[in-house]
């Protein structure tokens, strides 16, 4: 064993334990920032949230007073106090009522009402109102009670009738304080301050002596509870109906630690209903004068963590700099001598590489070159394979109209037949005097040259070399002429031929010739398996099918057989006798269709026979030129 094999152990010892050191420092330094930015952070978040407080508990006790004189203005309303003394009185309890609608209506309250000692609501500021709180019960309930006892009380709860929660003022009525005939009671809704606390994105709420929310800037937050009730306090809440038979879940709150007596960190667990505020909150909190209630103001220290968390990664990467440049530091030197050791072998190897460099390029301008013959080869390859198949397109097309040879001769004959006939009669007619039935019949030989030409105009079409370029093509002009040249195989065979076009005006983006060719060879097929039948039929239809322009071919004949349909697009593949085909039309076919962008789709139709489709571009998605 060599000594430089014994000396690598101790050293890469060394360096794991410098690097265990190295992250360790960092990890201290980042630690220790991180706990200084939070507590400075907490301690920015406590001074506003106790301004934010005074701001909330402000504007609550102002809301508040606004109508804490209500109750001893009833109070001190004669009327009020004859009514109790005359209860049946229904003249009276009219205008108290109306005095009560005028107040509530002026004072911008929920309602106003009178309860007798019973109980028993005398008028009411709703007396208008269907649901009415006149002639309801209301001994049951805490605030009643209340002012029964103390003489006045405010409480909250939510109403029995309508289900309206509210702040309740009460006041008795008597002519002294020792005799009471009655409670004035108003009450008032929160639900403008509320509106005015929802602008505020940090969360706010109100809890009263039972530790339910009764007033919240979330309004899901509202009527849950900080702390899950007892059965006892839930029976007693029930039979009090102070808030209604509402549920009363709890809202989730989870102390994770408490700073003071009033203020806590806190978070809030999502599937209790906070699915709103997320992450964990300074929670501070204080009893509102006059009221067993208290308030509570959230602040989220999602921006604290994220801050403190910035500066420990920015401390921790500043420690994790300095510990690298005295690392640097002792390594120059070392590296120095190092340096100077390698400069030799790296020479050397430069060198060595510079002549494989050299070795490379050339056989690198060696294969590009032969790449580049490669290339040229397959491109007169392709140049030669495309001007073959133009070839075999114009051999097809000259097939097809020997095919038409006989049919085109016979319906040539005809015509020539009464062209030499009518010339004859018209002859004898002139001679005759008869200038009229001549010139009928040079008309009718007029009328049969101008078939004559249609049927030869439409052949030298058809035979025409296509130049191939795409363009805008109506497809009822390509059916319409794919029919001309088939005319006297169709008279011929006595076809009936169903041509549907559902949008006259279809344009596809191809080649007319070479789309009248492949609807020729279909078209040919298809009186070829019909030959055997008595009443021959073909239909044809043209739609638009998506970003499709299709044309179906469809036969009456026996249709496909399996092995046909398996190889119904191989070149040199026909079920035709031998001698008449050479199984080239729908190989042909299919090319054309894939070259102009399209499809040529074969199969058997549900109802019997052979269908094809030749799908092809719309025109509209093709660029304008």
């Amino acid at each position: 064993m060599s000594a430089l094999s014994l000396a690598r152990p101790p050293r890469l010892s060394v360096l794991l334990s410098l690097a265990c050191l190295w992250l360790l420092l960092s990890g201290l330094g980042g630690w220790g920032v991180h706990w200084l930015a939070q507590q400075a952070g907490i301690a920015d978040l406590r001074a506003s949230g106790e301004h934010r407080m005074d701001l909330y508990a402000a504007s609550l006790e102002r809301e508040v007073d606004k109508y804490a004189f209500l109750p001893a203005i009833v109070a001190l309303e004669q009327e009020v106090q004859t009514l109790l003394s005359r209860p049946d009185d229904a003249a009276l309890q009219q205008r108290v009522n109306r005095y009560l609608e005028q107040l509530s209506d002026r004072a911008g309250t929920l309602s106003v009402y009178v309860v007798d000692s019973h109980g028993k609501v005398k008028v009411a500021s709703n007396w208008r109102r269907p649901d009415s709180f006149v002639g309801e019960d209301l001994s049951f309930r805490p605030y009643y009670r209340e002012a029964l006892r103390a003489g006045g009380g405010r409480y909250f709860g939510i109403g029995t009738t309508r289900g309206e929660p509210g702040y309740y003022l009460t006041s008795t009525l008597g002519p002294t304080p020792g005799q009471v005939q009655g409670v004035a009671v108003v009450k008032v809704g929160l639900a403008q301050l509320e509106q005015s606390w929802a602008a505020v994105e940090s969360p706010v709420l109100v809890s009263d002596e039972n530790g339910v929310l009764i007033l919240s800037n979330r309004p899901e937050w509202k009527f849950t509870t900080l702390q899950p009730l007892d059965e006892a306090t839930r029976q007693q809440l029930a039979n009090s109906q102070k808030y209604n038979r509402r549920v009363l879940q709890p809202l989730g709150w989870q102390v994770l630690r408490a700073l003071d007596a009033n203020t806590a960190l806190v978070r809030l667990q999502p599937e209790a209903g906070a699915a709103s505020a997320a992450g964990p909150f300074l929670a501070q909190s204080r009893p509102l004068v006059g009221t067993p209630w208290r308030m509570t103001v959230l602040s989220s220290l999602r921006p604290v963590n994220q801050l403190a968390l910035s500066r420990a990664w920015v401390a921790a990467a500043l420690t994790a700099l300095v510990l690298l440049l005295a690392a640097l530091l002792y390594q120059r030197r070392q590296h120095l001598r190092e340096q100077l050791a390698a400069q030799a072998a790296l020479q050397a190897a430069n060198d060595a590489l510079e002549r494989k460099v050299e070795q490379r390029t050339e056989d690198l301008s060696l294969a590009n070159q032969a790449l580049q013959q490669e290339v040229a080869e397959r491109v007169q390859a392709e140049a030669t394979l495309r001007a073959a198949q133009d070839e075999l397109v114009q051999a097809g097309k000259l097939a097809v109209i020997g095919q038409l040879s006989t049919e085109v001769a016979h319906e040539l004959n005809q015509p020539l037949a009464a062209l030499r006939a009518l010339a004859g009669n018209s002859q004898r007619f002139l001679e005759r005097g008869q200038p009229e039935m001549a010139h009928s019949n040079l008309q009718r030989m007029a009328e049969l040259a101008d078939r004559m030409g249609h049927i030869t105009g439409q052949l030298r079409n058809f035979a025409r070399k296509s130049a191939g370029q795409p363009q805008r093509v109506e497809l009822a002009q390509v059916v319409e002429g794919a029919l001309a040249v088939l005319e006297p195989r169709i008279s011929q065979s006595a076809a009936l031929v169903s041509c549907k076009l559902h949008q006259p005006d279809l344009k596809a983006w191809c080649d007319a010739n070479r789309v009248q060719q492949v609807l020729i060879n279909l078209l040919g097929n298809a009186l070829d398996s019909m030959r055997e039948s008595s009443r021959p039929c073909i239909e044809i239809e043209c739609l638009q099918s998506e970003s499709w322009a299709q044309i179906s071919v469809r036969d009456h004949g026996p249709g496909l057989s399996e092995q046909a349909a398996a190889h119904l697009f191989e070149p040199f593949f026909t079920t035709k006798p031998e001698g008449q085909g050479l199984g080239l039309g729908l190989s042909l076919s299919a090319d054309i269709a894939r070259t102009g962008g399209g499809r040529l789709q074969g199969g058997n139709h549900p109802q019997g026979g052979a269908i094809f489709t030749l799908s092809l571009p719309l025109a509209d998605t093709q660029p304008l030129c």
